[in-house]
């Protein structure tokens, strides 16, 4: 495999990643089970019929520009 094809289906991952993500959570909602995800600086269950109950707060989210490279000592 070429250094370009990698490139190429590194560069499709976040798009793919996210649309696998999305259908394995409606998957586990038409299963009747409930699913957490975050919004903003909280926490939530989401069950099937689609109401939410707080779970916990947490620090909000920290934007990042895409490529930054952080080094973790």
């Amino acid at each position: 495999m070429s250094d370009l094809e990698i490139q190429l289906l590194e560069s499709q991952f976040p798009a793919v990643s996210g649309q696998a993500f999305a259908a394995a959570r409606e998957r586990v909602l038409a299963s009747g089970q409930s699913v957490l995800q975050t919004e903003g600086a909280f926490v939530y269950r989401v069950f099937p019929d689609g109401h939410k109950e707080v779970i916990k707060q947490i620090e909000p989210p920290i934007r990042v520009k895409s490529g930054t490279v952080y080094l973790i000592k």
